[in-house]
């Protein structure tokens, strides 16, 4: 059993792919869109927006997928367990871009370097690197 997170996005689905691509998380290795290839389409604002997508990196797996009634994203967040203080700030600042920082950046009472954000699509994460 493996457990990834899939994120609904309304219609900005690729735009965020492609942040998280610019942050260094990963890349896209798998995209249908709806309308293309087959691929059924409900209303025509949909077409050619993502209908699922598969991204990896080195220790990241999510799907992503625009929908077009999806509810916003909440109660739930991305921690990214980290070993390298230095990757760990540079990564945190690039997905801070456009985004709310929750949590600083910072050694916390436990030891551990962690920060929360939420990104600029509304995406929550969390990076802890071990102290």
């Amino acid at each position: 059993m493996h457990l990834s997170n899939y994120l609904f996005f309304t219609t900005t689905c690729e735009q965020a792919l492609e942040f998280y691509t610019r942050c260094g998380l990963g890349q896209v290795t798998e995209v249908l869109r709806f309308g293309v290839g087959g691929m059924p389409v409900r209303n025509e604002a949909m077409r050619n927006k993502i209908m699922h997508a598969r991204f990896e990196g080195e220790g990241v797996l999510f799907f992503a997928s625009d929908n077009d009634d999806a509810e916003p994203m909440r109660g739930s967040a991305h921690i990214l367990q980290m070993s390298d203080r230095e990757r760990t700030t540079q990564l945190f600042a690039r997905l801070a871009e456009g985004g709310k920082v929750t949590t600083p950046l910072e050694v916390q009472v436990w030891g551990d370097y962690f920060g929360k954000l939420t990104d600029q699509f509304g995406v929550q994460w969390m990076l802890n690197c071990s102290g």
